[in-house]
């Protein structure tokens, strides 16, 4: 039986009260303007440590974000209790833009992105000269993901008693990249630390190697006061080192005059998500040669006006050979 006819009228319908007294949901959110900022320092399983001032406050995420998610290195607004009491927590209900981004997939073929570091203005990439020995490939497409998410390249090389630098030197000096080479002995009495600090003022680094090559142990000697539990060791049959940091984490220098994020091991880098056109911008004095290239040229083919833009003698060929070696880093495995 039809309650109301088919032309009701609003004063006719009866509203059913609100039981619990609260009042009605809106989609109009708060603006949260007395929100405080601050760093995110790591993540763990969707709790958030972030710095705020001198603080170290425990957070998660506000609903309103809906899917977006912080990561390390992002600067987030915070609202709630921020006096970083134990059993205290806050809610993160903005993110900042970024201004770089790190990201990998598990391989070229995963689509789904994994975002390392937000903001970080420099990617250490270690890599040991022997036990375990270097990858170039895996070096190279770190290379890409720095060019890709507009972070600084710096070469980190390891255990230089065990082996000498220079076949990597040789490998990466057309792509001038600043390095700096470290040994054991060195890594202990703190010099290798100091060269590597030198580097390190003033920015926000993130530092990514293989599992084995010394990255954490590098780190801690950076940070000696927030000295990490374990450093691992590589095993003697396979070559391969324990994973001894599970997740991104963000430390500060000493004198506060920037930060170092310690990365897990990686054993693979996938470039699925890089847009291989985003390359080309690393390397300034070849972009210039693009301009009469054909439409989504690839930089990599016949047609491909770089040839004759170095020809001409506008850039080294060594330039153009490197590029291109980046570009087809896609195309080959990483054990190459």
């Amino acid at each position: 039986m039809r309650r109301y006819g088919k032309h009701t009228d609003e004063d006719d319908i009866r509203s059913r009260p609100n039981r619990k007294g609260n009042r009605p949901r809106t989609h109009i959110r708060p603006k949260h303007e007395d929100a405080s900022w601050g760093m995110v320092l790591t993540v763990d399983r969707g709790r958030l440590t972030v710095l705020v001032d001198d603080r170290i406050v425990m957070a998660m995420k506000a609903r309103e974000l809906g899917r977006k998610a912080a990561i390390v290195g992002d600067r987030v607004a915070l609202v709630g209790d921020l006096s970083g009491q134990k059993d205290t927590l806050a809610r993160i209900v903005r993110i900042e833009e970024r201004t770089s981004v790190l990201r990998r997939t598990a391989d070229d073929d995963d689509p789904y992105e994994r975002v390392v570091v937000a903001n970080a203005d420099q990617l250490a990439i270690v890599t040991a000269l022997a036990d375990p020995e270097p990858r170039p490939r895996l070096i190279d497409r770190c290379l890409v993901a720095a060019y890709d998410g507009g972070l600084t390249p710096l070469l980190v090389m390891t255990k230089s008693d065990l082996a000498p630098p220079d076949k990597l030197l040789e490998l990466y000096g057309d792509l001038d990249i600043p390095y700096v080479v470290t040994s054991r002995e060195e890594l202990e009495n703190g010099d290798a630390a100091a060269r590597v600090r030198e580097q390190l003022d003033g920015r926000i680094t993130a530092f990514v190697g293989h599992s084995g090559v010394g990255k954490t142990t590098l780190v801690n000697a950076l940070v000696p006061e927030d000295r990490r539990r374990l450093t691992g060791h590589v095993n003697a049959v396979t070559g391969r080192g324990r994973h001894t940091t599970t997740s991104a984490l963000a430390l500060p220098l000493a004198g506060d005059d920037g930060w170092v994020i310690d990365t897990p091991g990686v054993r693979s880098f996938g470039l699925h998500h890089v847009d291989p056109s985003r390359v080309i911008h690393a390397f300034p004095d070849l972009e210039p040669g693009t301009e009469n290239c054909p439409r989504a040229c690839s930089h990599d083919e016949p047609d491909c006006a770089l040839d004759e833009w170095v020809a001409e003698g506008h850039a080294d060929p060594a330039r153009l050979y490197s590029l291109r070696r980046l570009l087809s880093t896609r195309e080959r495995t990483e054990g190459d």
